[in-house]
């Protein structure tokens, strides 16, 4: 029996802790110089809860959480918890943006997000037509303050 986590079965699980969005960050790094890093700790001091997902360091631990190979291993250590991912937040180039647009949809997600530079029209169409709320070339942290006007913050 598969302990996958199918969009039906998040949508009993929160997507919310303390009121706010579980944000994964996918290709989050371990270097404090890195905007991945920079902007996972920015999240966290918002009160965020952040899930680290880097095949790299798959096992570490980064800004405190344990880190994870892919969407689907961090989905199912939240749902252990109650809780799933609601925005996957993308810290990859963007030929590689259609895999993660895939499992986002996979796990349930409410929405991927696309940072700076990172733009691809295809694997947005294919989030949007699965329902997902697609946000590009925007850096999470920088549009923060106008998060309700893009309704997943």
């Amino acid at each position: 029996m598969s302990s996958a986590v199918s969009p039906s079965s998040a949508a009993t699980l929160s997507s919310r802790v303390n009121g706010k969005p579980i944000i994964a960050v996918v290709g989050l790094s371990n270097r404090p110089e890195r905007a991945s890093f920079d902007v996972a700790a920015y999240l966290q001091s918002a009160g965020y809860r952040i899930v680290a997902v880097n095949p790299m360091y798959a096992g570490q631990t980064i800004l405190g959480e344990r880190c994870h190979a892919s969407l689907q291993e961090a989905s199912t250590a939240l749902a252990g918890q109650g809780l799933r991912v609601s925005i996957v937040d993308c810290f990859r180039k963007s030929a590689d943006i259609p895999p993660v647009v895939e499992e986002a949809i996979a796990i349930g997600a409410d929405c991927v997000w696309m940072q700076l530079d990172i733009v691809n029209e295809a694997a947005a169409a294919r989030a949007r037509a699965a329902g997902l709320k697609v946000v590009m070339d925007k850096c999470i942290k920088i549009e923060h303050a106008m998060g309700e006007l893009h309704g997943v913050l």
